[in-house]
């Protein structure tokens, strides 16, 4: 009997390892499954623009079927609400491995010569912060943004959410630039600093969504970054 016994408490126990393993690469594909979505729908975004990234299109670039799609995003303004977010909080984290020291990191605040830049072709310091917070503005991911903030504009029900979306990214992005540059916003006038610092670079993006003028925008960086050094210190 006590075999038996042994035997019948074995297999349920069997069964749940069994499923347990089962489960861990179902959820492995289902995260890779979200993934594709998400990066599949900032690049429709940013090259179709909102009229033409439907969920079907999104899916299809993703590799997946419009179910598989809607069950991981029941409506196309989850989809991409959810992208725009995403990939700007990967922007986030990658801008701050770039530079996990802020400006120091990337060569002193003077940014003065030097054949070691931290990714932006030599240059570093103060400079080559500015020119990666420049950046996130002159890619795709504010392309797709931009898009969807047009959209928004128009749509009652896109529009709470997306306000929403361009709050939380607003003040991340605040948040890292003021780190980055070693920003004391207790000072007087340096929050505002950093704010139209923020603004420029969103004006040079929309600049370089018809042409790419990168002479004037690496001029425009450089004389900022000395008005950072000024303002900041």
């Amino acid at each position: 009997m006590d075999g038996v016994s042994d035997t019948a408490t074995a297999e349920p126990r069997l069964k749940a390892a069994r499923a347990g393993q089962e489960r861990g690469p179902k959820q492995d594909r289902s995260r890779a499954t979200h993934r594709r979505l998400l990066e599949a729908a900032v690049a429709c975004l940013a090259e179709h623009g909102w009229a033409g990234s439907t969920v079907s299109v999104v899916a299809e670039r993703a590799g997946v079927s419009r179910g598989a799609a809607q069950h991981h995003f029941p409506t196309r303004e989850d989809l991409f609400t959810a992208a725009v977010e995403y990939v700007a909080e990967e922007r986030s984290v990658a801008l701050r491995a770039l530079f996990p020291e802020g400006a120091e990191g990337a060569g002193g605040a003077e940014g003065a010569g030097g054949a070691e830049g931290a990714g932006n072709g030599g240059v570093t310091g103060r400079p080559a912060v500015v020119a990666a917070l420049v950046d996130l503005y002159t890619g795709p991911l504010f392309r797709a943004a931009l898009h969807l903030w047009v959209a928004a504009s128009n749509e009652d029900q896109l529009r709470p959410r997306v306000t929403e979306l361009e709050a939380r990214v607003g003040r991340e992005t605040h948040r890292i630039a003021v780190e980055l540059l070693g920003a004391d916003e207790s000072v007087p006038g340096v929050r505002e600093t950093v704010q139209g610092l923020l603004d420029m670079a969103r004006g040079l993006g929309l600049a370089n969504l018809l042409t790419d003028d990168a002479g004037r925008r690496d001029r425009v960086v450089a004389q900022w970054a000395v008005l950072l050094d000024e303002a900041l210190g």
